[in-house]
């Protein structure tokens, strides 16, 4: 989980202590280095000694800043090296670069749900079974479009990034797919972003779930108890398919 308003307050409701917490932040290389210098930061702001996994946020240049992970990991100031928005042939590459030191990376961070499957179709799911990786998916709830809360005729905000991707025109063509999720719901008796979650669990990922509220909180609980069947995996991603709909981020690169 992961969010802004993601107070110790909430986090109490659902934990028993920073031990009970993964802690992560990044570096994002657009901003620069010195890595170390990045992360000292962030653990100033976390009041934290060190960090369970550091992200290499962006894919610009790996050869360049991956580098900077090795004496993180080894002074244990980094306990888990991840990568965010990497394509396949960019994470064997920085697992090729910590593996020289006898590192490896742990943790790959890139989008993902029903309606942006990129990661999966060029086999970096695959990779990272085959890998001992943990791929974690985030955007797995299209910013509330794969919700109940939103359709052509209740939109999402006007004149937000997440308004404009989903737009009225886009909330029509994805009544069918919402359609799908409700009744798949109905049998779970679970809404359809618990059903969203679930089935991003069922394709083997650690959904990354943005969290202002503790219900965020209890949607990811109960999409965990949730199993979906071959079949209800199977009429989630036909409809999705059928939507037509397929959401990439501007900082997104296809990942073929």
């Amino acid at each position: 989980m992961y969010g802004m308003g993601a107070s110790e307050s909430i986090l109490g409701e659902f934990t028993k202590g920073r031990d009970d917490v993964l802690l992560s932040t990044k570096f994002t290389p657009q901003l620069g280095g010195p890595v170390e210098d990045r992360l000292n930061s962030s653990l100033n702001r976390l009041s934290a000694d060190q960090t369970d996994i550091y992200w290499i946020h962006n894919p610009l240049d790996v050869k360049r800043w991956t580098p900077g992970l090795i004496p993180l990991m080894k002074s244990g100031k980094v306990k888990y090296a991840g990568v965010s928005n990497h394509n396949l042939e960019e994470i064997k590459l920085a697992q090729s670069i910590l593996a020289e030191e006898g590192l490896k990376i742990s943790a790959v961070q890139n989008h993902y749900s029903l309606l942006y499957r990129s990661s999966e179709e060029a086999g970096i799911i695959d990779y990272c079974n085959e890998n001992n990786i943990v791929f974690f998916s985030y955007m797995v709830l299209e910013q509330g479009a794969l919700t109940d809360k939103y359709n052509a005729k209740s939109p999402l905000p006007s004149g937000t990034r997440r308004g404009e991707a989903f737009n009225e025109d886009v909330l029509a063509k994805l009544e069918g797919l919402i359609h799908v999720m409700k009744e798949i719901g109905n049998k779970h008796n679970a809404n359809s972003a618990q059903v969203a979650i679930a089935w991003a669990i069922a394709k083997g990922t650690v959904p990354i779930i943005g969290v202002t509220r503790t219900s965020q909180i209890a949607d990811a609980v109960r999409a965990d108890e949730i199993t979906l069947t071959a079949r209800e995996i199977h009429d989630l991603e036909t409809a999705a398919k059928e939507t037509g709909i397929v959401i990439k981020g501007d900082w997104e690169k296809p990942m073929h």
